[in-house]
């Protein structure tokens, strides 16, 4: 535990890195916006999330996995089960609650009003999947911990579920072209970039599909997956309808979008028309 946050470090910015240069090799999309502002405000807002977590939490996720082993608190630390099968359904029911997560954000008003900073980006890359409110990330700090000594996993399945959730975001929302074949194959096992990118439509119907961030079977299970968007993946329109100034998307701007946004017709217990169909 004591090289944790280097490990996590090295592994964020080597993503990062790779992706951000597979996006230069071969893009998805042509962007619409600068590049640059687009960076520098959703980098931004990670060195804000970050100042805040260290100020509001003297504890994380391992430290609340280490205090469930020693405490014996959660599920995984009452049965006995080999340690390479308790890593694994860590994993997997971690993943889960950031699943369910997910929805919960776009399904409860209040927390949609947060959430819609993520999507009112109008271009999507790698930065996008780093791009969330310090508000959202301190609700989400409290499910995770809530989770983990609940579930009781172990300092590594933490470690290991932290670095893949970090990795996957920053891989699925990038601007990378795969081949069709090898996306067909690797989104049965992992959420690709063609997949989440559908999440990011600016159509309703379309934004609240495919909620998974680093496994697609949960869209699948539940119902929530959308294959394709309808207008394809070179033409679709990204970010929401009530947000098409760019301006909006520098870093203060940004911040204050919960309390001066006005949330649309997104979340799920809304019904409204296909905002692309307002634009027009």
């Amino acid at each position: 535990m004591e090289n944790e946050a280097t490990i996590r470090l090295g592994f964020f910015f080597g993503i990062l890195a790779l992706v951000a240069l597979g996006e230069l090799v071969s893009p998805r999309r042509a962007l619409t916006t600068s590049k640059t502002v687009r960076w520098l405000s959703n980098l931004g807002v990670v060195v804000v999330d970050t100042v805040t977590v260290r100020l509001l939490f003297p504890l994380i996720g391992v430290h609340v996995a280490a205090a469930a082993r020693d405490k014996g608190w959660g599920l995984l630390n009452i049965l006995d089960l080999p340690d390479w099968l308790s890593i694994v359904l860590g994993i997997l029911v971690l993943d889960l609650v950031v699943y369910l997560q997910h929805v919960m954000f776009h399904t409860v008003p209040l927390l949609w009003r947060v959430h819609m900073m993520h999507h009112a980006d109008m271009d999507i890359d790698t930065t996008t999947g780093l791009r969330f409110h310090p508000i959202e990330i301190v609700i989400s700090m409290l499910i995770k911990m809530t989770a983990i000594a609940a579930l009781g996993p172990s300092v590594l399945a933490v470690i290991l579920f932290e670095i893949i959730l970090n990795g996957a975001a920053m891989f699925n929302h990038g601007n990378l072209k795969l081949p069709e074949a090898l996306d067909r194959y690797l989104r049965f096992l992992i959420v690709t970039p063609d997949m989440h990118r559908v999440h990011h439509s600016v159509i309703i119907r379309e934004t609240n599909s495919n909620f998974g961030f680093n496994f697609p079977w949960w869209d699948r299970l539940f119902g929530t997956y959308r294959a394709q968007p309808a207008a394809g993946h070179e033409k679709m329109t990204i970010g929401l309808a009530q947000f098409r100034d760019s301006t909006r998307n520098h870093l203060f701007r940004m911040l204050i979008m919960p309390f001066t946004g006005k949330p649309g017709d997104y979340s799920i217990n809304r019904h409204g028309a296909d905002p692309e169909k307002i634009m027009k």
